[in-house]
């Protein structure tokens, strides 16, 4: 995936002062090696962190500057970092980097480790320094084998010019880095099912408490963050805080930058790097070049599939996490997706709701029984064989599986699109329901779950 541009992104530069994630792409789109990277000031905030700050002083640096997670929750990771504990008999300590980005409509991570792998390494590293783990793991969704090669020749250069292994950079500091292909599933994007995979367990989330920065990978203390978020790390480092912190626009309460992109029938679908708080229009028309002849914009997700529908009067509201919010779902992932006019909502939330239903660890049984209900009541909508009452139980549904219902945030973020579409385009649901002359009672239509 290259980075594309379309209209102003033209006329923009990438440079470190504005773009730190992206400004050491080259225009082929072919990886950034060791002495290229290092050329283009790469391990220089690596080289600064060993050298001049105590390890507490990065994780406060980090704090200060505002970075939450990218993988789509946004946890502040300073907090995060912060809950590692103090103790420091505790020689064991694990840091995960989940690169397992199953999210559809999603491929931010990808690009970053296919054509900066040493960013991420780097990032990595200093992280391993202010947590003091002394083991790292890239957990990698499997079919990302053009990202496993070259993550894995970035690490063997690192190897060899002592960047990785013992005593790095002379600090006396000691960090093995291996990267990990998972077997492939959704629920490996959360942390504890992660956890569960790489120990060789089924991939389903623990309880929490304990967090795993108390218990995490065979019990040691683990710190977990998404590939975009530890990519942050080295310029927050290296240019300091108060720069990090004026990348963002006027409103935004998340700092820095985000990579954000569109999909779908646009006429330059892509993947760009911009300031939080820049408006979902700008997004859509400047740089996706809006909707291909023919096509009209119905509505659009922000975030990934496990966000809610959009309008196109909602265009206008800022792209961070808080912005989103005011016009009702979340900032997910910050890659969008355009549905045009030729879409029918039933058929595209029956496909949803089928990826869910199959990637649910089967765990809880909101989640277990809730999906394939749903996908059941969609399937017969979308044919024409609903019910009167499915579009309540639907709906009853998506108050049942809601956040704080479940296990985990897996049928949470399933249902969210869900409830949205109905909420928007109803009348389209109400189009697949049979004539009959006796209603249904809202949850009480017989369905075999899983049949």
């Amino acid at each position: 995936m290259t980075l594309t541009s379309f209209g102003p992104a033209n006329r923009i530069k990438r440079s470190p002062e504005t773009h730190p994630l992206t400004w050491r792409l080259r225009d082929d789109g072919e990886a950034v090696w060791l002495d290229e990277y290092q050329a283009k000031n790469g391990y220089a905030a690596a080289r600064k962190a060993f050298a001049d700050m105590a390890q507490d002083d990065i994780v406060q640096t980090v704090k200060d500057a505002g970075l939450k997670g990218r993988g789509g929750a946004g946890f502040p990771t300073g907090v995060k970092w912060g809950l590692m504990p103090k103790d420091e008999s505790i020689d064991i300590r694990y840091l995960l980097c989940n690169a397992d980005e199953m999210e559809p409509n999603t491929w931010k991570d990808r690009m970053l480790m296919e054509q900066l792998p040493h960013l991420l390494i780097e990032g990595m590293l200093i992280s391993a320094r202010a947590l003091k783990t002394y083991r790292g793991y890239i957990f990698l969704r499997g079919e990302y084998t053009t990202a496993a090669k070259h993550l894995n020749r970035a690490v063997e250069e690192a190897k060899a010019a002592g960047l990785l292994g013992k005593n790095i950079l002379g600090s006396g500091f000691d960090f093995e880095l291996f990267v990990h292909t998972g077997a492939g599933r959704y629920i490996c994007g959360e942390e504890t099912a992660l956890i569960n995979s790489l120990e060789g367990r089924r991939a389903n989330p623990r309880s929490k408490p304990p967090f795993p920065a108390a218990v995490g990978v065979w019990g040691k203390p683990t710190c977990v963050n998404n590939v975009e978020t530890l990519c942050n790390v080295p310029a927050i480092i290296g240019d300091g805080v108060e720069w990090y912190k004026s990348l963002a626009r006027e409103g935004s309460d998340d700092m820095g930058t985000k990579l954000m992109g569109f999909s779908g029938k646009v006429k330059n679908p892509g993947l760009w790097e911009l300031p939080f708080g820049v408006t979902g229009r700008e997004l859509f028309e400047d740089y996706a070049g809006g909707m291909r002849d023919g096509f009209k914009l119905k509505c659009w997700q922000p975030g990934g599939a496990g966000t809610g529908f959009l309008l196109p009067e909602h265009l206008d509201a800022q792209m961070y996490a808080g912005g989103i919010a005011k016009v009702g779902t979340r900032m997910g992932t910050g890659l969008a997706m355009a549905v045009d006019d030729s879409v029918n909502m039933v058929s595209l939330l029956r496909n949803m709701e089928q990826f869910f239903a199959r990637e649910s660890c089967g765990f809880c049984t909101p989640c277990r029984d809730g999906l394939p209900w749903s996908v059941k009541l969609l399937m017969a909508i979308e044919n024409g064989e609903g019910q009167p009452g499915d579009i309540e139980t639907l709906l009853g549904l998506v108050g049942f599986l809601g956040p704080g219902k479940t296990f985990c945030a897996h049928a949470p973020g399933a249902v969210e699109p869900l409830g949205s579409a109905i909420k928007y385009f109803r009348p389209e649901f109400e189009a697949g329901i049979a004539p009959t002359s006796a209603a249904v009672p809202p949850l009480a239509r017989p369905i075999v779950v899983g049949a």
